[in-house]
C-alpha cells in the first residue's frame, strides 16, 4: 500500500522537473528575438538537466523508498551565437554587426510540447493511482 503512495512523490517530482523546463523554454522563447551589440551580453539558449535516479532505485530494490526526478541544475548552450551585419542597428557595435541568441525556435516549441505531454502524463498517473487507494478503501467497505 505505501508503495502506492510513492507513486504521488513520484509523479509529483516528474511535474516539478517538467514544470522547470517549461520555465527555460518560455525563457528562451521570450529571449529568442533579443538583439546586443556585444557577445558577452547576449542572451544563451538554456536548458535543464535531469538526473535519472536510476542507480538509487536499485539499490533501495528491497525498500519501498520513493525515487523521482532531479534537477541538476541549468545549463547554457555552448552553440554559436548569430552574428548579423546591420550597420543601420542602433545596437550595432563599431563594426556594424548585431549578436542574436542561440536560440533555436522549432527546437524549443518541440521541447515545450514534449514537457507539457510528459507534465500530462504524470497527472493522469497521479489520477489512477488516487483511483486506485478509492477502489481499495471501498473494498474495505463492502461495498
Amino acid at each position: 500500500m505505501s508503495s502506492l503512495f510513492n507513486v504521488f512523490d513520484i509523479s509529483g517530482s516528474a511535474m516539478s522537473a517538467q514544470s522547470v523546463r517549461l520555465n527555460t523554454t518560455a525563457s528562451n522563447l521570450s529571449n529568442a528575438n533579443s538583439v546586443s551589440s556585444s557577445v558577452d551580453e547576449t542572451y544563451r539558449s538554456r536548458q535543464p538537466v535531469f538526473a535519472a535516479e536510476m542507480s538509487r532505485a536499485q539499490n533501495n530494490m528491497d525498500n519501498t523508498e520513493n525515487v523521482g526526478v532531479k534537477v541538476l541544475g541549468i545549463v547554457e548552450s555552448d552553440k554559436p551565437l548569430q552574428v548579423e551585419f546591420n550597420p543601420n542597428h542602433p545596437m550595432a557595435d563599431k563594426n556594424g554587426y548585431i549578436y542574436k541568441p542561440n536560440v533555436n525556435v522549432m527546437e524549443e516549441m518541440a521541447n515545450m510540447i514534449s514537457a507539457s505531454r510528459s507534465y500530462q502524463t504524470n497527472i493522469q498517473i497521479a489520477d489512477a493511482a488516487k483511483k486506485m487507494l478509492s477502489r481499495t478503501l471501498r473494498i474495505g467497505q463492502g461495498q
